[in-house]
């Protein structure tokens, strides 16, 4: 299971797979107790494959972040999301030298790394990016850096 099944519900704690679709949205598993909801068109769904922080150059893809957390921790959690700002602002920077501090918010460092713990804590730990969707990113950079029609 890749990042592209799993997501974060806007108001709902946690993070949760995608399990099945249904008429009018998709049930999803919460990925901390295992317990399945009903998803409607209404809820602010975001999948973490599609999240991307700022850098002073471009977008990093959250998996590329889970992946650089992976290996600077060996495999396991990183600190805290309650640790200070200080804290965190100075391990995100280890991690991604270079993101856009001015976009980039500590409530948006405490949910990566939060959800970073969470996904460690629960087994997962394939953070890389499938070959497709490198190729797939590279064919949409060509798109949106071509003349407007």
């Amino acid at each position: 299971m890749g990042l592209e099944k799993i997501l974060s519900i806007s108001g709902k704690p946690g993070l949760y797979e995608l399990s099945a679709q249904t008429r009018g949205g998709f049930i999803a598993k919460s990925i901390i107790d295992q317990k399945k909801i009903a998803v409607n068109v209404r809820h602010n769904v975001s999948l973490l494959s599609e999240i991307a922080i700022y850098t002073y150059t471009e977008e990093v893809p959250l998996g590329t972040i889970f992946q650089k957390m992976f290996e600077k921790e060996d495999g396991k959690e990183a600190i805290s999301a309650k640790a200070s700002k200080k804290e965190l602002e100075a391990y995100f920077s280890e991690v991604l030298p270079d993101y856009d501090s001015d976009r980039v918010y500590q409530s948006d460092i405490k949910k990566v790394i939060q959800w970073y713990n969470l996904l460690i804590s629960n087994g997962f730990n394939d953070f890389s990016v499938e070959e497709k969707d490198k190729d797939k990113a590279t064919s949409e950079e060509k798109t949106t850096s071509g003349e407007e029609e």
